[in-house]
């Protein structure tokens, strides 16, 4: 096996949003301008078309090979019950488990989130929930299993760097708590294959923890 293109990609998906959240939060820092914004999304966006054209170009495997396929029924099902696991089930404790830790929760980063555009949150959550899926469940935890030998160690390994990608804007404790929320979508992805189902829930959930809030607070705010 030729290790150049998993290891390349790997460096990409693993590596990639990292920096951009790291940079990012430092360009974005005190400013009310949406462009250093607009850029960090752009970025994120390069990053998935970059591991795209390693996956079709560089090895030459189709986009099936990365769970993208069909939408079907059965997928939208998966994606509810994805979505409602982590909404009803899951959510109401993760939002606790900062105050757990005596460490700072979300409310800072969802309360800076609030003063943006819902237009631009709204896409932040749609590029979010694609690039994060495809890069770090859709490639790198099968090309890291590979190289590994263990799809287990592969899914931890992913999962505490999913969870590190997130410190910049959210902070340790509740990066931790994504280091777990990646687990289960990791699971989800080695049981069912399906990656389609994976980014639908992903949207859903941070629109209904992100967008969502930030609709109802401006809505409210106008309605007074």
């Amino acid at each position: 096996m030729d290790l150049l293109p998993p290891v390349a990609g790997l460096l990409v998906a693993l590596g990639g949003p990292p920096l951009v959240a790291f940079y990012g939060e430092r360009l974005t820092s005190g400013t009310r301008s949406l462009t250093p914004h607009l850029f960090c999304q752009a970025v994120l966006m390069g990053l998935l078309v970059a591991i795209l054209l390693i996956v079709l170009v560089w090895e030459g495997a189709p986009v099936s090979s990365r769970g993208l396929g069909y939408i079907g029924l059965s997928t939208v099902v998966w994606a509810a019950g994805i979505a409602a696991l982590f909404i009803f089930l899951l959510g109401p404790v993760i939002l606790r488990v900062p105050g757990w830790l005596g460490q700072p929760g979300f409310k800072k980063t969802l309360a800076n989130l609030q003063r943006l555009p819902v237009w631009y949150l709204l896409l932040a959550v749609l590029v979010a929930g694609t690039v994060e899926e495809l890069l770090y469940r859709g490639f790198a935890i099968d090309r890291l299993a590979q190289l590994v030998g263990s799809d287990w160690l592969a899914v931890a390994l992913v999962s505490a760097l999913f969870g590190l990608a997130h410190v910049p804007s959210w902070g340790w404790a509740p990066a931790l708590t994504t280091m777990f929320s990646g687990i289960v979508l990791a699971v989800f992805y080695l049981w069912h294959r399906d990656i389609v189902a994976n980014i639908l829930a992903h949207i859903v959930i941070d629109f209904v923890g992100i967008v969502l809030p930030a609709l109802l607070s401006k809505t409210k705010r106008t309605v007074s």
